[in-house]
């Protein structure tokens, strides 16, 4: 049996499923530098090309995310049968080349492929990474480990705003910069150039990375399941579990990416919101928000477990989908705040308090889905989360934005209004998917193991 294909009870030493969780973080970071640093670069990239807020909104969403949705099931189904570590390095190193490649771009349509290959790119890694994590700790150790991975992406949206600026603000006074081998590029160009670069390090670093033995199943599955975890899946298999436990695996394949929808548009227009609105200038919105994502959401994911394991402590079982419910209800203020702020200081607060209710519930809600479903499905439920996650959540949160501010709103300068409208709509809805899964989640703890 080959070393992709193993079966095993045992988990790996603690050190090395750590360092191994520690260079998927790494990864998982360094894709959201390549896939936001757009967010930073709107204006620059608006002058050169003249398009639109919808156009932009295109980039850094819809441009990314088709590709991204086509490949994530796909290379989730591969990391069920095959090696994930090489799956996760390819990744990395053609996403990485694909960021280098958008600094090549002097056409709306040449960014918008260069960006579709950036999401060709980063779907391997994902379903590899949640794959690889549940083979490597057992399930009452594995939330942590969960929430540390899922860190990459604030940090990763953190030091793409503060890279980014720093990058602009070096070159403010250019007009255009020698790249050489490759001539004269525009600012903004030479940013992609340079954030694309050191994935493609961390790549060949996964080379080098113990592939873990597969599990039979997960010791804390609520009903008993013996897979063969080299096999793949059947569909109406997939279909069937699907639909046994519906109303829990639509509040998190739907609802959380709801939620989402208020994590990417505020990563993708607060950069814009501080510049327009408060009249900040690139390098200092890319430092300012920077920080904030790198605090923010670090803080929610990180919390979410342990505010988890308090509730769960105090007879509160159903804690992974509550705290999304909660979430909902936290984060309707929270945007009528940044929408109404007079001031910068009250706007980036309230900015805070969205960032970290919406990532409170992430961690959990991705243990959980590892937990409930039958190990041989894990990658292509992984993939499935991540299609849901990031097609909704990147793939409409920019540009129903970009939308409300175009048409609805028809104020550049008042992109607040337009997180608030379609923030506090998305967020009702998913309140109702927490709502009619507390019950079904409960019954699913309540079965004999």
């Amino acid at each position: 049996m080959s070393e992709s294909h193993a079966v095993s009870d045992d988990y790996p030493a603690s050190g090395v499923a750590w360092r191994v969780t520690l260079l998927l973080t790494v990864a998982y970071m360094l894709s959201f530098v390549d896939r936001q640093v757009v967010n930073l670069l709107v204006d620059p990239i608006q002058a050169d090309l003249q398009i639109s807020d919808t156009q932009v909104s295109l980039l850094q969403g819809f441009a990314f995310i088709i590709t991204y949705i086509l490949f994530s099931i796909p290379l989730g189904r591969l990391a069920d049968t095959h090696s994930r570590k090489f799956i996760v390095a390819g990744g990395v190193f053609f996403w990485s080349l694909a960021t280098a490649a958008c600094g090549l771009a002097n056409s709306f349509k040449q960014l918008f492929v260069a960006r579709a290959a950036v999401g060709m790119g980063e779907a391997a890694l994902t379903p590899a990474a949640w794959s690889m994590m549940a083979d490597y700790f057992p399930p009452e150790r594995r939330s942590f480990p969960v929430s540390i991975f899922l860190m990459g992406p604030y940090l990763g949206a953190g030091l793409s705003m503060i890279a980014g600026g720093a990058v602009m603000g070096m070159m403010a006074d250019m007009e255009t910069v020698a790249v050489p081998l490759l001539g004269e590029f525009r600012p903004w160009q030479v940013t992609f150039m340079l954030v694309g670069l050191p994935g493609v390090l961390v790549a060949a670093l996964f080379l080098r990375v113990m592939e873990p033995a597969r599990k039979v199943a997960a010791p804390s599955t609520p009903e008993p399941v013996d897979p063969t975890p080299a096999a793949r899946p059947d569909t109406r298999d997939v279909v069937a579990v699907l639909r046994e436990k519906a109303p829990v695996y639509a509040a998190l394949l739907i609802a959380i990416p709801l939620l989402m929808i208020v994590l990417y548009g505020l990563q993708a227009w607060v950069p814009s919101l501080l510049v327009r609105s408060f009249a900040m200038s690139v390098q200092d919105a890319g430092l300012i928000y920077g920080l904030v994502a790198l605090f923010s959401g670090s803080a929610g994911v990180l919390s979410g477990p342990v505010v988890g394991r308090w509730l769960d402590a105090r007879g509160v079982h159903d804690y992974p989908l509550r705290l999304g419910l909660w979430s909902c209800f936290g984060v309707c203020p929270a945007l009528l705040v940044v929408a109404m702020a007079p001031a910068v200081e009250l706007a980036l607060l309230a900015v805070i308090v969205a960032s970290v209710l919406v990532t409170l519930p992430l961690a959990l809600a991705a243990s959980t889905l590892q937990t409930i479903t039958p190990g041989n499905m894990r990658g292509l439920i992984a993939g499935m989360y991540v299609v849901m996650t990031s097609g909704v959540g990147m793939g409409l949160g920019p540009t129903l934005i970009a939308l409300c501010t175009d048409f609805i709103v028809q104020d550049r300068t008042q992109v607040g209004w337009s997180l608030a409208i379609v923030g506090l709509t998305v967020a009702a809805i998913a309140a109702v998917l927490f709502l009619r899964a507390l019950a079904p989640y409960r019954r699913l703890l309540e079965r004999p193991a």
